[in-house]
């Protein structure tokens, strides 16, 4: 499969994914693609061109997932989609049951990470996604941090025979990677800092880079690692990786409670490597005002100034 991005210096994400997946379908009639009425702008070929492997369900996110599973257990490979916290939280017995316990090859697709979908509240905000989902037997979960990645998790979900939970934000979306990565190893180093350590995934591994040059202002060496395979985590070469630093700092648009600062925390302390951990992600109070994504960080304390604050005082 190899489709090219387009050349811009930014794509929206979920086009990189739909597109991938397009071509991936144009060539295997056994792949599906089923959604709970929800659209993007890629997607208007798919309908068109290939009908017969489209499938509304209609706002029911639960019957997409039993529907999907019956799909695949007659030889199907299932793609779904829908809100992510709708098609996670919403679906989570449907998930477990029927998808994950007969490690059904499903890709769950669930769009707006984080709080992608801002000024629309809580009912759509995927805080605690990450949380529940890696808690599941068998799943896979990626988060794609630009528009290769989200291509190439398109690819990887497609090889995949047991469960996928994909991640994906909307919107456009600069680079961080060239169409000849290889994304076997589930994490990258893209910025090499001997002081700290900072490790994220999606959106916010673009705002650690931007952190990151916050820090050399005041003498911090600051790497920046990009885990975009979530799990299974590739822990040697996480370990590996992370040693080469002091000090070690999550940074997430997801709950601290069960991220990926959970997830680095708990494999530290599995492999008994004392190293400093501080995590920044949203923390436990509820925000009452609407504003836009920046405006929701701000109040997060999960703009530039907030996290480089939180590290400078840690």
């Amino acid at each position: 499969m190899s489709t090219q991005l387009k050349t811009s210096n930014t794509v929206d994400i979920r086009d990189a994914f739909f597109d991938r997946l397009y071509e991936i379908a144009t060539s295997d009639k056994d792949v599906i693609f089923l959604t709970a009425d929800m659209g993007a702008f890629s997607l208007a070929k798919f309908k068109k061109n290939l009908s017969s492997q489209y499938i509304n369900v209609g706002v029911a996110e639960q019957n997409l997932v039993s529907v999907a599973a019956g799909l695949a257990l007659g030889g199907k490979k299932i793609f779904i989609y829908a809100i992510a916290p709708f098609i996670t939280q919403r679906c989570y017995e449907q998930i477990k049951i029927d998808l994950c316990c007969m490690r059904l090859p499903v890709t769950i697709i669930g769009v707006g990470a984080g709080i992608a979908y801002n000024s629309d509240g809580p009912t759509h905000h995927a805080t605690q996604d990450i949380a529940v989902m890696r808690a599941l037997e068998g799943i896979t979960i990626i988060n794609p941090s630009d528009p290769v990645t989200s291509a190439a998790a398109a690819s990887l979900s497609y090889k995949e025979n047991n469960p996928v939970y994909i991640r994906i934000d909307k919107g456009k979306w600069p680079f961080l990677y060239d169409e000849k990565q290889d994304f076997a190893d589930g994490l990258a180093l893209l910025r090499q800092g001997s002081d700290v350590l900072i490790v994220s995934t999606g959106l916010t591994v673009h705002r650690a880079l931007k952190v990151a040059e916050e820090l050399s202002m005041h003498s911090i060496d600051a790497g920046v690692l990009d885990l975009y395979r979530v799990k299974p985590v590739n822990v040697e070469l996480l370990l590996s990786v992370i040693g080469q630093s002091k000090q070690v700092v999550t940074l997430e648009e997801h709950s601290v409670v069960g991220g990926i600062g959970s997830i680095i925390s708990e494999i530290l302390t599995d492999k008994g490597a004392a190293l400093p951990l501080k995590r920044i992600g949203i923390s436990e109070k509820t925000c009452s005002g609407y504003g836009n994504r920046d405006w929701m960080h701000s109040f997060y304390s999960l703009d530039v100034d907030g996290i480089t604050e939180q590290i400078l005082n840690w």
